[in-house]
C-alpha cells in the first residue's frame, strides 16, 4: 500500500471524523445545556488519559506489525505477541470500568462543579462513561495493528462507517428519543462494541495462520519492553502536556467555564484533521525505510511529510490564531459565546500548531527505536508547565492555561528537532527549518497579513464571517503550497498528469 493512498484514506476518515465533531458540538449544546457538553467533552479528556495505561503497548504493536510486513518479525512472535497484548489491554479495561463506577459519585460530589445538573445525573454519566472509554481503549490497540499492517485505507473506511454511525445515531437519540446525556453514553457504549467486534475480527483475517495457536508469551513481551517503556515515559508526558491542563480546570473552573475552554480545545484539535493524517501514514514508511538502511529513501520521506504538514496545517493555525472569533461565530453563531472562547483559540493553535509540527521529527525518531530525546524534552515541558498551570489559573483562568500550552510547545520545534539532527539525518536541520517550515508559513502569513487588514467589522453576520474565514484560509494553503517547493513540484506533476491522460 502506497504512501499516498494511505495519506488519502487518512484524510477522508480525518475529515469525517473531525467534521462530525465540530459540526455536532453546537447541536449537543443547544439540545443537552453547556454542562452536559463538559460532560461529554470530559469523555473525551479521560480517553485520552487511558493512553496512559497503554503502557506503550499499541504503539509497540504497531512497530513489530510494520517490521512483520517488512519481513523482519515471523508470524508465531507476531500472533503471540498479539494475544499477550490483548489478555492485558482487556485486564486493564475491565478494572478501569469497575473503578469509575465505584467512583463515579464522589468525583461528581467533590471535584467537578455542577452548577444545574443534578449531582445523581452527572455521577450516572460519569458511571457510563467508564465501560465506554473502556472498550475505546481496546480499539486503539487493534487500530495500531491494522495501521501498522499498511491497512489504512480499510481501516479509514470502517472508521467513516463507525464515526457516522457513532455520531448520527447519538444525534437521533437525543433529538428524537431523550435529551440526556445518559442517553448519549448508552448510544456510545452500542457502537463502541461494535467497534471493538469489526475491527479485532479485521486484524485476524489479516495475519497468516501460525504454526500453532496463538497464546499468552512472556518472551513476546519481553522484545517489545525498551521500546515500550520509552513509548510509554513519552506517552505519560504527552498525556500530562496535552491533557494536565483539562484536568486542572475541570476542578479550578465551573463546569459551564471548562465548557467554553473545551470548545476552544475541540476547534485547535481540528488542525489535526489537516497535519494528522500525514504524520500518521508516513511512518510505517519511516519504519521500513530506517530497517532497510535506505538513508536516502528516509531523508527524502521526512522532508516530503514535514513540509506537508507545515502546508496544511500552517493556514488553518494561522486562521484560528488571527481571527478566533470569527471563525468560532460562523461555527457557533453564539457572539457571546465566540468573545468567551476567542482568546483561548488564538493560544491554543498557536501551541497546537507547534506540536503539530514537531510530530514528523519525533516518528523517525520512534522509527530508529530513540525515544530519549522526546521524553527528556516533554519532561522538562512538563516541568514547567504543571506549576505554572497551578500558579497562574487561578488569579488569570482559562487564558493562562492556553497560554502556557502555546509556550512550552515551542520547547520542541526551537530545542528538540535541532538535537534530533545531531544524531539522525545529520546536518539537515536547516532544510528542515528554511524549507520545510518557515517558507510555508512565509506564504500564509503574507496572505493572513493582508486579511487581517480588509476583516469584516464584529457586527458582520455568521455567512459574511464564514465567507471570510473560507477565502483567507483557502488563499493562504495556496501561497503556502506555492512557496514550498517539494508540494509545488508534485501538485505540478500531477495536473500535467491529469491534463496529458485528458
Amino acid at each position: 500500500m502506497s504512501v499516498k493512498r494511505n495519506i488519502a484514506a487518512n484524510y477522508i476518515g480525518s475529515v469525517v471524523a473531525n467534521l462530525l465533531s465540530l459540526l455536532l458540538v453546537p447541536i449537543y449544546i443547544r439540545y443537552l445545556s453547556l454542562e452536559a457538553y463538559a460532560l461529554v467533552a470530559l469523555f473525551a479528556v479521560i480517553q485520552a488519559w487511558m493512553g496512559l495505561l497503554d503502557l506503550g503497548m499499541a504503539p509497540s504493536l504497531g512497530r513489530e506489525m510494520a517490521r512483520f510486513t517488512a519481513g523482519s518479525m515471523p508470524i508465531q512472535a507476531i500472533r503471540d505477541l498479539l494475544r499477550s497484548l490483548e489478555l492485558l489491554y482487556f485486564g486493564i479495561a475491565g478494572t478501569v470500568a469497575v473503578v469509575l463506577t465505584l467512583f463515579a459519585g464522589g468525583i461528581a460530589r467533590h471535584w467537578l462543579n455542577a452548577e444545574e445538573l443534578p449531582v445523581e445525573t452527572v455521577s450516572g454519566a460519569l458511571s457510563m462513561l467508564g465501560i465506554v472509554v473502556a472498550m475505546r481503549f481496546c480499539e486503539g490497540l487493534y487500530r495500531s495493528g491494522i495501521m501498522g499492517l499498511q491497512q489504512q485505507v480499510w481501516l479509514n473506511a470502517a472508521a467513516i462507517v463507525l464515526n457516522l454511525l457513532r455520531s448520527l445515531g447519538a444525534l437521533a437519540v437525543i433529538v428524537l428519543v431523550a435529551p440526556t446525556v445518559q442517553a448519549f453514553f448508552v448510544w456510545q457504549g452500542l457502537v463502541s462494541l461494535l467497534s471493538l467486534i469489526v475491527l479485532g475480527t479485521k486484524l485476524r483475517t489479516l495475519l497468516p495462520q501460525p504454526p500453532r495457536a496463538p497464546r499468552f508469551s512472556r518472551a513476546a513481551l519481553v522484545t517489545v519492553h525498551r521500546f515500550a517503556g520509552g513509548v510509554f515515559g513519552t506517552a505519560l508526558l504527552a498525556l500530562l502536556m496535552a491533557q494536565g491542563d483539562k484536568i486542572l480546570l475541570s476542578r479550578l473552573l465551573s463546569l459551564p467555564g471548562f465548557g467554553t475552554y473545551m470548545l476552544a480545545s475541540t476547534i485547535s484539535g481540528g488542525l489535526w484533521l489537516v497535519g494528522g493524517p500525514v504524520v500518521l501514514a508516513v511512518s510505517p514508511a519511516l519504519v521500513r525505510r530506517f530497517e532497510a538502511g535506505d538513508m536516502a529513501g528516509l531523508s527524502a520521506a521526512y522532508h516530503q511529510a514535514s513540509q506537508l504538514v507545515a502546508v496544511v496545517a500552517g493556514p488553518a493555525a494561522m486562521l484560528m490564531a488571527m481571527f478566533p472569533y470569527g471563525l468560532l461565530f460562523a461555527w457557533s453563531g453564539d457572539a457571546g459565546l465566540a468573545a468567551r472562547a476567542a482568546p483561548i483559540l488564538g493560544l491554543l493553535a498557536i501551541g497546537t500548531l507547534m506540536n503539530a509540527l514537531y510530530q514528523v521529527p519525533h516518528y523517525l525518531q520512534m522509527a530508529s527505536g530513540w525515544t530519549g530525546l522526546t521524553l527528556r524534552l516533554m519532561l522538562a515541558a512538563v516541568a514547567i508547565m504543571i506549576p505554572a498551570l497551578l500558579w497562574l489559573v487561578p488569579q488569570h483562568g482559562a487564558i493562562a492555561a492556553a497560554g502556557i500550552w502555546a509556550s512550552v510547545n515551542v520547547l520542541f520545534v526551537v530545542v528538540g528537532v535541532p538535537l534530533q539532527h545531531r544524531r539522525l539525518l545529520r546536518g539537515e536541520a536547516a532544510r528542515w527549518y528554511l524549507f520545510d517550515v518557515l517558507r510555508p508559513l512565509f506564504g500564509a502569513g503574507l496572505v493572513m497579513t493582508v486579511a487581517w487588514a480588509v476583516q469584516p467589522a464584529m457586527t458582520t453576520g455568521r455567512l459574511g464571517w464564514l465567507g471570510f474565514c473560507m477565502a483567507a484560509g483557502l488563499a493562504a494553503l495556496l501561497a503556502s503550497a506555492a512557496l514550498a517547493d517539494g508540494v509545488r513540484r508534485r501538485l505540478w506533476a500531477f495536473m500535467a498528469s491529469r491534463l496529458a491522460t485528458g
